[in-house]
């Protein structure tokens, strides 16, 4: 799903723009003294911690029971998110609300990873902003920036995860859900902006050669 905005794009020095969203072995990169509280969108990749995988079932076209096979090629499988991916996808748009100043863009739940594309936008922030986030200590007068709507993310998706642990007989995770990191690219201009969306609009068919599949 990709939503209708009026686009920031931010002009930062070529010399900085070397980075390639598509790497996923590299750690993520921050620009020195960059203020990621800044107007614009960000290409956010966050891997689960280990590259567990734990959102997604997959079709197997060598299993019989695959309601598909034996007429589906691997480029053609659908990913099936489960509940814990649902929850996953859930928790992303509800950022919008925790957040007056962002905006939701495309985004993808895969086995062992979650691509977005958020905007930082120019409107003010609701002074109860992270009020909810008891795990977040910020000062709800400042922009949140990236790193604090990424870690928002990731405190209310583990805790949730957790209840589905308990309550509902999720799959176990090994010692947290999400990596301490996570990968971002700063888009600079409309064409980066509809190849990152279209790379992750595509993601799930192209699972069986994407590097973060490690079956």
């Amino acid at each position: 799903m990709i939503f209708q905005y009026h686009l920031i794009f931010i002009d930062i020095p070529k010399t900085m723009s070397k980075f390639n969203p598509f790497i996923h072995d590299r750690r993520s990169i921050r620009l020195k003294g960059y203020d990621y509280s800044k107007e614009g969108l960000y290409f956010i990749t966050i891997c689960c911690h280990k590259q567990q995988y734990l959102f997604e079932c997959i079709p197997n076209v060598d299993d019989v029971s695959c309601s598909r096979r034996p007429t589906c090629r691997p480029n053609e499988l659908k990913i099936e998110l489960n509940d814990a991916g649902k929850m996953i996808e859930n928790w992303y748009f509800k950022l919008e609300n925790k957040f007056s100043n962002i905006k939701c863009h495309e985004m993808v739940v895969m086995p062992n990873h979650f691509h977005c594309i958020i905007e930082i936008t120019n409107e003010s922030v609701d002074a109860t902003a992270l009020n909810d986030a008891s795990a977040l200590r910020a000062d709800t007068r400042v922009r949140p920036d990236i790193p604090t709507v990424v870690q928002w993310f990731k405190t209310m998706t583990t805790n949730e995860y957790i209840r589905g642990v308990k309550t509902l007989g999720w799959q176990r995770f090994d010692g947290k859900l999400w990596q301490r990191d996570y990968y971002e690219h700063i888009i600079r201009n409309h064409q980066s902006f509809i190849k990152i969306s279209n790379y992750i609009r595509n993601n799930p068919t192209k699972w069986h050669i994407d590097k973060f599949n490690k079956k």
